[in-house]
């Protein structure tokens, strides 16, 4: 079968923070008539699929009619040290947009979809004490050798994922900001019509209300002791102070939706 190839493809990429709503993100995107959806759910190409070609990248969006526009959303993209120069060196106009969570309850929702999934068998305290010791040396080798695949820097970040800052940092020094639209989950699952009219114009589409605004990929599972959640809590503080200052962003330490 010859596959069309769009060299356009894709207009956006929604690219994390992982678990704070980036499933619910991409759905409430794709029901614009608009937007069309790619043909398969978070393609991690520039992270995990980098090994194949662009061509075949390309080849997992449909065929668009004028005016339609398609994306994708692949949450590891953020964190992934090597993705923002990736993504740049083939689409340097790229729409990026991200969504990020207070990172306490990111952590929390992180280590729990872990434990959902069967990889992680150690308790919350213990997880969140082990992360520096899984991590050392990851990053390195994932830099170095550019095709090493770090199973505990996908799975086991439930800390470093929350230090928003260092990413931003690492993204907008190769992308201008005027290329970034940054959500807070918090404003979406509280006011989703008027947090996705701000993704429409971003986007140059025209407005449009949905009646269904659901939480995709939420988890439910008993909160942590207060103790685990003010280390958390105390830990994100000095990180999330430079992020205000960065892009005028807050979070509250108060408990969210997952």
């Amino acid at each position: 079968m010859n596959i069309k190839i769009n060299n356009n493809k894709p207009n956006f990429l929604i690219i994390g923070a992982q678990k704070c709503g980036t499933n619910s993100l991409y759905n409430y995107l794709i029901q614009h008539p608009l937007v069309a959806p790619s043909l398969q759910h978070e393609i991690h190409y520039f992270d995990l699929n980098f090994d194949k070609d662009l061509k075949w990248y390309r080849a997992q969006f449909p065929e668009l009619e004028p005016g339609i526009i398609t994306g994708e959303s692949s949450p590891y993209y953020l964190f992934h040290p090597l993705v923002a120069q990736r993504i740049f060196e083939k689409y340097p106009q790229m729409k990026l947009i991200l969504i990020l969570r207070n990172p306490a309850e990111r952590a929390i929702s992180h280590y729990y979809h872990e434990v959902r999934l069967g990889y992680e068998s150690l308790s919350l305290k213990e997880a969140i004490a082990a992360e520096q010791t899984r991590l050392q040396g990851e990053v390195d080798r994932i830099i170095q050798t550019g095709r090493y695949y770090s199973f505990n820097h996908q799975h086991y970040t439930y800390k470093a994922r929350g230090i928003y800052i260092e990413q931003l940092q690492n993204w907008m020094s190769i992308f201008p900001k005027k290329q970034f639209i940054i959500l807070k989950s918090e404003d979406l699952f509280s006011n989703p019509q008027k947090t996705m009219n701000k993704v429409f114009q971003f986007l140059e589409l025209p407005a449009y209300s949905s009646e269904k605004y659901l939480q995709y990929n939420s988890g439910n599972y008993s909160q942590p002791s207060a103790e685990i959640y003010q280390e958390l809590v105390e830990y994100f503080q000095p990180y999330n102070q430079k992020l205000a200052e960065y892009i005028g962003i807050n979070f509250h330490e108060i408990q969210a939706d997952n």
